[in-house]
C-alpha cells in the first residue's frame, strides 16, 4: 500500500515547484525532492522528508524512492528559453530541450512500472505549445497537435506520460500557458522596457498569449493531485486569454508606464531566430476541462493578475 501523503517532486527549485513546495508543506505532505543538486536543493527549501539526487536519464539509484510514495508531481525540464531575449535555439539546445523531457519522464515512468507498491497518480508536464501557432480561434484540450517544434516536444513528452496510464496510474498531463512572474520568464522580460517608458506591443499585436497567475497554477496542480475525476490532458490557462497589444497595455496601465513602441516582427527574428514564434505569434487557449471540474480561477482576469504580482 502506498503512502497516502508522500509525494515526489521534481523541478521543486524552479518557479512554479518553489510555490508548490510551500504550498504542499502547508497540506501536510511528505515531500521528496529529487534535484541534480540535493545539497543546494535542501538550502533553498528546507523541511522536504529526503532530498534524492536525480537527473533526467531512463533509470538510476533514484528510481528507489518511488516505492510506497502516493503520488509523482514531475516538473522538470531545460529552460525553453531565458526570457524574450534568451539564446537561440541552436540544434544542440534543442536536443537539450527535448532529450531532457522525454529522457525524465520515460525514467520516471520505467521507475514506477518497476515498484511493486506503484503510485496512484502522476501529474506531469507539459505546455500549450502541445497545439502550435494558432490565429484568433479558441482552443481547448480536445484540439489536436501542432507540427511545429515546441508542438512536437510537448508531442513526445506526454506520450511518454501516458504509458504510465496501463501501469494503472491516474496520470495528468498539465498543459500550462505563460505563468506570470515578474522576477523570470516572459513578463519579467516584458518589465524591462516598460520601466524604462519604452514599451510597446510585440508586432503584429493580435496574436493570443495565455497566460496564468502562479497561484493557479499551484491551484491547478493540486487540484490534479487531488481530484481523482481529473486526468489526460489539463490547460493551465487563466479563462481569459488577451492579445498582446491588450496584454501590453494593461500592463503599462498597472505599473504606470505608455505602452506605445511596437516591437517589430523581424528586429525578434534576427535576435532569436526560430524562438521568435513563441512571441510573434500566440494560441488562444481555453481551461476547458479545469472549469468543467469546478476550479474557481483566483485571478481570471488580466489587470488585477498584474496588480497583485506588481502593486500589492
Amino acid at each position: 500500500m502506498s503512502n497516502g501523503r508522500r509525494i515526489i517532486l521534481t523541478g521543486a527549485t524552479g518557479l512554479i515547484g518553489k510555490q508548490l513546495f510551500a504550498a504542499l508543506r502547508a497540506r501536510e505532505y511528505e515531500l521528496v525532492v529529487f534535484s541534480r543538486s540535493p545539497d543546494a536543493a535542501r538550502a533553498k527549501l528546507p523541511g522536504a522528508a529526503d532530498y534524492v539526487a536525480w537527473s533526467p536519464a531512463e533509470s538510476g539509484p533514484w528510481a528507489a524512492a518511488l516505492e510506497g510514495a502516493h503520488a509523482v508531481i514531475h516538473l522538470a525540464g531545460a529552460p525553453i528559453s531565458q526570457g524574450l531575449l534568451g539564446v537561440r535555439w541552436t540544434s544542440a539546445y534543442k536536443q537539450e530541450i527535448l532529450g531532457s523531457r522525454v529522457l525524465g519522464t520515460r525514467g520516471i515512468v520505467n521507475a514506477i512500472a518497476a515498484a511493486q507498491r506503484r503510485p496512484s497518480v502522476l501529474v506531469s508536464a507539459s505546455a500549450i505549445g502541445y497545439y502550435g501557432p494558432r490565429d484568433a480561434t479558441p482552443v481547448d484540450e480536445n484540439t489536436p497537435p501542432g507540427r511545429d517544434f515546441m508542438a512536437e516536444v510537448c508531442v513526445a513528452w506526454e506520450r511518454e506520460a501516458a504509458v504510465a496510464e496501463a501501469l494503472g496510474v491516474r496520470v495528468v498531463r498539465l498543459r500550462s500557458g505563460i505563468v506570470l512572474d515578474p522576477g523570470s520568464g516572459a513578463l519579467g522580460q516584458l518589465l524591462i522596457p516598460f520601466r524604462l517608458r519604452t514599451g510597446g506591443p510585440i508586432m503584429p499585436g493580435s496574436q493570443f498569449y495565455s497566460w496564468i497567475h502562479p497561484a493557479d497554477e499551484v491551484g491547478l496542480i493540486l487540484l490534479a493531485l487531488e481530484d481523482e475525476r481529473a486526468r489526460g490532458p489539463l490547460n493551465a490557462t487563466a479563462p481569459k486569454p488577451e492579445t498582446n497589444s491588450d496584454f501590453s497595455a494593461t500592463l503599462g496601465r498597472v505599473i504606470g508606464s505608455p505602452s506605445w513602441l511596437p516591437v517589430p516582427e523581424f528586429s525578434l527574428r534576427i535576435a532569436l531566430g526560430e524562438m521568435a514564434d513563441m512571441v510573434v505569434k500566440g494560441q488562444r487557449v481555453l481551461p476547458l476541462r479545469a472549469q468543467e471540474l469546478g476550479y474557481a480561477f483566483q485571478f481570471p482576469a488580466l489587470e488585477p493578475a498584474l496588480r497583485d504580482l506588481l502593486v500589492s
